[in-house]
């Protein structure tokens, strides 16, 4: 590749978002290519099984990402593992820096670099994600029908998914470190209606620990107390927040209070040509078919963009002689 190649389209990030970015780009005609520091597929490599994206009752994220990555490259697309630096927008074109000091340029850009929940850092989170530790009720919660669970976190989210898993699950435990939750107060008072929820006030999650099929127990610690107990559960649900993505973000385009960029209903970002999309977008949920959707709405926006930014004209087109009678 060489050095300040110009494009019809970069695409910042190789998850379902980019990757259905990619896909709807390479089938409209655009120059484009993929950047991506890592594997494709983001986070849902990492997941042990996905039953809820449409065609696929049963499937692993990896092999669900590895299906993406090769449909996008069906269409010969150009991919690029690096990572990028600097992503400086301009009134002519846009201008993409990588780490190996190369250059690359483009009419329109679409950053689909996601996020991803805040961490307890506790022994056993990472080490049992996917195998009973998870961070979306909506994604999981069908597995643990008529078992038990504790719930981490004390926010509108928390809230929310302890309710919906509570339709699931035999039990549903929320640790939450102080002795108030900061949800909304309707949450606040679904949540205490709930015959089969119970709060556990001034307690952390200390460590979680499992067996061969997946969590067994959590470590409690009382804030006040400072003593210790053991509560056997089935799964844990992490809701203590999102860390967005959010560092090509350039100056001055508009994003809320948790650092999500606000865009329109193309994806586009307040600066033209530059569109945001997946986890890293201001949007009602995360779900890998929304990211998917952000994707094909994006590159179809990027592709009247360029065409709009491309000049008319142009040699004339003439039929051949022998087709002129």
């Amino acid at each position: 590749m060489a050095k300040n190649d110009f494009y019809d389209l970069i695409i910042i990030g190789g998850g379902p978002g980019g990757l259905s970015a990619a896909i709807y780009a390479m089938r409209a005609a655009m120059k484009t290519v993929l950047v991506e520091k890592g594997i494709t597929g983001g986070q849902v490599t990492m997941s042990d099984e996905v039953e809820n994206y449409p065609g696929f009752t049963h499937i692993s994220g990896a092999e669900l990402s590895m299906k993406f990555t090769q449909h996008a490259q069906s269409y010969d697309l150009e991919m690029i593992s690096q990572e990028v630096t600097v992503l400086d927008p301009g009134l002519d074109h846009h201008t993409v820096k990588l780490a190996n000091g190369e250059t690359l340029k483009a009419h329109a850009v679409i950053l689909a670099t996601g996020g991803s929940p805040k961490k307890l850092d506790v022994p056993g989170e990472r080490e049992f994600y996917g195998k009973g530790v998870s961070y979306c009720a909506t994604c999981d919660g069908f597995f643990f029908r008529g078992k038990t669970v504790v719930v981490v976190g004390g926010g509108d989210s928390a809230a929310e998914e302890a309710l919906y898993l509570a339709k699931l699950c035999k039990k549903v435990y929320i640790a939450h470190r102080r002795d108030e939750l900061r949800a909304s107060k309707i949450l606040q008072q679904r949540i205490f209606d709930d015959c089969n929820i119970e709060m556990l006030w001034n307690t952390v999650v200390t460590d979680i620990r499992a067996g061969s099929d997946g969590v067994e127990r959590v470590g409690l610690k009382d804030t006040m107390t400072a003593d210790t107990r053991e509560l056997d559960v089935d799964g844990v649900f992490i809701f203590i927040g999102f860390n967005p993505n959010n560092e090509l973000v350039p100056a001055g385009t508009r994003m809320n209070a948790d650092g999500m960029v606000i865009t329109d209903e193309k994806c586009e970002t307040n600066s033209p040509g530059i569109y945001v999309i997946g986890d890293l977008r201001e949007k009602f949920a995360r779900q890998i078919v929304l990211s998917a959707a952000d994707g094909c709405t994006a590159a179809l926006a990027a592709a009247h963009f360029v065409e709009a930014k491309k000049p008319v004209g142009g040699d004339t087109c003439e039929l051949p002689p022998d087709a002129a009678g």
